[in-house]
């Protein structure tokens, strides 16, 4: 067994209706979880109570509002070497952790492990607005913080998430990575299943005008990060 500890970090509020189905994955990882912190953003149906109920779970109150306060708030909370994120609607493939540990102890250079991710809805579900169904019909490779293990070194280089955007905060840090030149391992398995539900904040925001606003800020932001390395290996 690895000795890379690992922090799971999972953001909640009222978050009942599926938070069994995700710590239930946490909990059935081949490589343990060194400890569960759930960030709660003031839950009122429950989610607290669930969560306690799980052996090495911490339970805290987010300090701010919204994913990205919540996932910086547990990475404070958190004492593992490496951190991973999991959405409370979404569930883990029991090796997971695993195969990322694995990836990261072959390549001691490398800050971080992503992998793939399949999406599926529930039975009776509906489409919510902004989803493709075509993306259901195969797994992709997933830049997105369910699918993540990250060593604490990638956080010191690209800094935390940024809670000033409204939803785009995720997309932000990925791609403050990419541009950054931080070298993430691909393992080539299907590490998450990302539920596809009518109340999913992703999806129903995904063709809002603030998120096309956001995507134009930060593809914007992304080209002067690149344009300033460019001229830094220059000099």
């Amino acid at each position: 067994m690895s000795a890379l500890r690992v922090s799971v970090v999972m953001a909640t509020k009222n978050a009942a209706r599926y938070l069994r189905d995700a710590l239930d994955s946490v909990a059935a990882q081949t490589h343990p979880a060194h400890e569960i912190v759930v960030v709660d953003g003031g839950s009122a149906d429950g989610t607290r109570e669930i969560a306690a109920s799980y052996a090495n779970v911490r339970v805290i109150d987010e300090t701010g509002s919204g994913f990205a306060s919540a996932w910086n708030d547990g990475m404070d909370a958190a004492r593992g070497d490496a951190v991973a994120f999991l959405d409370s609607d979404d569930r883990w493939e029991p090796r997971k952790l695993a195969w990322q540990v694995a990836a990261l102890d072959a390549s001691p250079e490398a800050l971080g492990a992503i992998g793939h991710v399949r999406f599926f809805m529930g039975p009776n579900q509906q489409r919510p607005p902004g989803f493709k169904l075509e993306l259901l019909d195969r797994d992709w490779v997933a830049h997105m913080p369910g699918a993540l293990l990250a060593r604490r070194a990638l956080f010191e280089r690209v800094g935390r998430f940024d809670p000033n955007w409204a939803i785009a905060s995720d997309i932000d840090w990925f791609a403050k990575v990419k541009d950054a030149g931080c070298r993430i391992e691909v393992v080539p398995e299907v590490v998450i299943h990302k539920r596809v539900h009518d109340t999913n904040l992703s999806y129903v925001t995904a063709t809002t005008p603030v998120m096309n606003q956001e995507i134009l800020k930060l593809l914007h932001q992304s080209i002067h990060r690149q344009r300033a390395e460019a001229t830094k290996s220059e000099v």
